[in-house]
């Protein structure tokens, strides 16, 4: 069971590059970017290992088969041909979902349906539409791609946080967009409208190498290759580091500076981050060298909203400019006319990022 095979990091649509850059980091050789993620060839070591420190990744998929099918009673023909119990343990209960694009399969549930009766028949698990373990069915161009999906809940849930407030950023987008920045753990961060935290924390988790995956469940360990003692000791063996520095996060809401402290007791980095209430009026750099300042404003999504958000975004840019001398700015907004009120002078543009059905952009500044 130690052979490799392929696997496949889900990435959030816009963010491969970056994801791609984290997994070469993080030791996975060869890691590329292909369309929706990011892929290198592993082992099942490799899988348990990436669950636990990949940042930005959604969710990890082992690819366990591949092939050509032009209709379904192919499909079928040859799912069964596939050697489930190398794979999935007789007596856990399974879903399959499917996806079809340019295809002459092109109906998903029937594809679905297929590949579990295959799994059903010829191997006997149990198939059930609330199995907490998932296979994947892709066809595209007639390519039947099949995939565990050995995450379960996608990996943005770290286990810590039950307090947000609305449309938050996902801590796998703020872990991308921090290192879009250029940040490395070494610089202080501060979020002047911080919400629930999610950046702040992730910051502090970073700089003390603490992993995303350390508190939670994942779908690996319900499959047979899974090994309880080699994961444990994987998950003791990673190495964390200290920091001397505190990550700042400000909000003019009490609730959303209460939520962040809770969020940030729960994730073990409450010594490290400082909340308070503030308005951007009101907003200091704090003590020490400068650091990096980002932000993922509110950008209103209908029209009557956007005089009040220019005023604040220009009451930002110019707090910024007169006080953050030094600082590095990352600003998270949909229209690019709000980040232009800033008045500050933007590094070339980085591919929009889906974010909440909406297209978003990251704009970088050196102050």
């Amino acid at each position: 069971m130690s052979a490799s095979f392929p696997i496949f990091l889900v990435s959030t649509p816009g963010l491969e590059a970056p994801l791609c850059a984290e997994a070469l980091e993080k030791g996975f050789a060869g890691a590329a970017v292909v369309d929706g993620g990011v892929a290198f060839t592993g082992t099942w070591a490799d899988v348990w290992r990436a669950n636990l420190v990949m940042r930005g990744a959604t969710r990890i998929l082992a690819r366990i088969g591949e092939f050509r099918a032009m209709h379904l009673a192919q499909l079928d023909k040859r799912s069964r041909k596939i050697v489930w119990s190398d794979f999935l343990n007789k007596n856990v209960p399974v879903r399959v979902e499917a996806s079809c694009k340019r295809s002459r399969i092109y109906h998903a549930g029937a594809a679905a349906q297929r590949v579990a009766t295959a799994i059903k028949e010829e191997f006997g698990a149990p198939i059930t539409e609330d199995a907490d373990l998932r296979i994947m069915v892709r066809i595209e161009d007639d390519l039947v791609t099949l995939s565990i999906d050995t995450t379960g809940e996608s990996l943005h849930k770290r286990g810590f946080k039950e307090a947000v407030n609305k449309a938050p950023m996902r801590e796998t987008m703020a872990a991308m967009f921090l290192r879009q920045c250029g940040y490395d753990g070494t610089q202080t961060v501060l979020d002047p409208m911080c919400g629930s935290g999610t950046f702040v924390i992730e910051a502090a988790e970073i700089a003390l190498g603490l992993p995303p995956g350390r508190e939670r469940n994942f779908s690996f360990e319900l499959l047979p290759s899974f090994d309880t003692r080699a994961w444990q000791t994987l998950r003791s063996g990673v190495v964390t580091t200290t920091t001397e520095l505190i990550f700042h996060g400000s909000d003019k809401d009490p609730g959303a500076i209460r939520m962040a402290g809770e969020n940030a007791t729960r994730a073990g980095v409450s010594e490290h981050t400082s909340f308070e209430q503030r308005s951007i009026e009101d907003l200091e750099p704090p003590p020490g060298a400068p650091g990096l300042v980002i932000l993922n404003p509110p950008y209103g999504t209908r029209i009557g909203d956007k005089a009040p958000l220019v005023t604040l975004h220009r009451t930002l840019g110019t707090v910024l400019k007169t006080r953050f001398k030094g600082w590095r700015v990352g600003i998270i907004t949909a229209d690019k006319n709000l980040a232009g009120a800033t008045g500050l002078k933007f590094e070339p543009a980085l591919p929009p990022v889906l974010h909440g059905g909406i297209r978003v952009g990251l704009y970088r500044a050196k102050l």
